[in-house]
């Protein structure tokens, strides 16, 4: 039987802390604004923490809370949803106009560091608010899950089972406690997030953006504190700064907690990061090559071509140009890019390259076995053999990914969304890219406008490639509700 009082208490337990860190903002707005806008503030925290402290409460255990594996698939995903719609509330009262599924929109959009965008005016809104929407992106990006590892030790709750189900990653265990590895990997991330910020207020950045662009770089998230983006400041320097976090968001999280203990040896022979970088390579020299075939300078080239690979590959969504004026070619390329993603254990969505490695050694050893049918071929990866559950897994994973977009894009032409928007929203949605194709989802769409289903359907989309498809379409199987 599931035990609903421990998963009550738990999310209780962070939807306090989701109003806890609300009074960062509010503290920012008093100490560096001058205006009012921290009052509204003061509404959705006293939501949100009267809610959270209430269902935290009458939930309380005195025994150890023991989650198991049912309890540990329905926290992750009703964790997520909680507090996308509380994390909603501040855009719902600070924004002028704004509906609840906008806001709420806005919400799922960061805290799954997707980077759709349906606000359109941001340099017109309260600093407040653009600094809780870096700070969501922020919390996405490490894992609202790992987040809550972190202070399980207090909760005297053992979460390796939500460890797992919340990354895909089954490496083995580096620290000798999960708390240990989610507090090693916030550590890192938090000291990236800082030299970054650092290093962008020393290329004339002001603090502010500085900030902002660092959490979303790190967290491939995407949003931008400007209208026109990365445009506005239009600096090779901040590119290169923003595309290296981009770069470290993308790979495995694990692998600076092997950095941090002098194991370098382990990290230079990690497989999967030397396909990452090399499929970043690959990505960027046929960009640029595109680009110079479009009449662009050699430097120029270079330049937005890298930016451009790199942004999509991390599905951080970045935009330094509107690559829709660019030809057929370059935009179905960064198309292709957008089903690949980083790598596992990161920030990134997408399929992953670990995936596509899998497959490519298996089909490799199925041609070798082929052409010497009497041989024997072991496929390894890492040194390890690779098993025929794992390959049938990777294989089913991908099925299922792309038809969840075959599905999610028929539901999107049915809100009025052309082939091309359809597709495309699919895609940068279930792989939270947050940049698309067409007038409406391509870099300088506008979401605003697009109908109340479409705004649904994407927001499924976002949830589901941010929890990796199964963690939510689990409950859709039967046995999954029987004891």
């Amino acid at each position: 039987m599931i035990d609903w009082r421990a998963i009550f208490f738990v999310i209780g337990a962070m939807i306090a802390s989701v109003a806890g860190i609300m009074l960062i903002p509010i503290a920012y707005e008093i100490l560096f604004e001058d205006g009012y806008d921290w009052q509204f503030f003061l509404i959705p925290f006293f939501i949100t923490s009267s809610t959270g402290i209430l269902l935290a409460l009458t939930n309380y255990q005195k025994t150890q809370i023991k989650l198991g594996i049912r309890e540990a698939f329905l926290l992750t995903f009703l964790s997520w949803a909680t507090c996308s719609f509380f994390s909603g509330l501040p855009f719902y009262w600070l924004y002028p106009n704004c509906t609840f599924v906008n806001a709420l929109f806005e919400s799922v959009s960061a805290l799954t560091t997707t980077g759709f965008l349906t606000f359109n005016n941001l340099e017109s809104l309260p600093k407040s608010l653009i600094l809780w929407r870096a700070i969501l992106q922020w919390l996405g990006g490490i894992g609202i899950v790992v987040m809550a590892i972190t202070i399980f030790p207090v909760l005297r709750i053992g979460g390796m089972q939500l460890f797992r189900s919340e990354f895909s990653d089954r490496s083995e265990k580096i620290l000798p406690r999960v708390s240990q590895i989610a507090a090693g990997i916030l550590y890192a991330y938090s000291l990236f997030t800082i030299l970054g910020c650092a290093s962008l207020n020393f290329c004339g950045m002001n603090t502010f953006d500085a900030f902002c662009h660092a959490a979303s770089a790190i967290s491939t998230g995407g949003l931008s504190t400007k209208n026109m983006g990365l445009i506005t400041f239009d600096s090779p320097a901040v590119e290169a700064i923003l595309m290296i976090l981009m770069i470290i968001g993308g790979s495995t999280l694990m692998l600076y907690i092997r950095l941090w203990q002098g194991d370098y040896k382990s990290v230079i022979r990690d497989q999967q990061l030397r396909g990452y970088l090399l499929t970043l390579a690959l990505a960027s020299i046929g960009l640029s090559i595109c680009l110079a075939f479009q009449g662009k300078t050699f430097l120029d080239s270079i330049r937005m071509g890298c930016f451009v690979a790199v942004s999509t590959l991390t599905t951080t969504g970045f935009v330094l140009f509107n690559y829709m004026d660019f030809g057929p070619t370059i935009t179905t390329l960064i198309f292709l890019m957008s089903f690949i993603g980083g790598s596992t254990g990161s920030t990134a969505g997408g399929i992953k390259i670990f995936r596509f490695q899998i497959i490519a050694t298996f089909i490799r050893n199925h041609l070798k076995q082929l052409r010497r049918p009497h041989g024997v071929f072991i496929p390894m990866y890492q040194g390890q053999k690779i098993s025929d559950h794992l390959v049938t897994s990777v294989f089913s994973f991908i099925g299922l990914y792309l038809l969840t977009v075959a599905v999610l894009s028929v539901l999107l032409s049915l809100t009025g969304f052309n082939f091309i928007n359809s597709l495309s929203g699919a895609v940068a949605s279930v792989g939270n890219i947050g940049t698309g194709l067409g007038k409406t989802l391509g870099p300088t769409g506008d979401l605003s406008s697009i109908p109340l289903a479409s705004k649904i359907f994407l927001m499924m989309g976002m949830i589901l490639g941010r929890l990796e498809l199964l963690t939510a379409i689990i409950f859709l199987s039967p046995s999954f509700w029987r004891r």
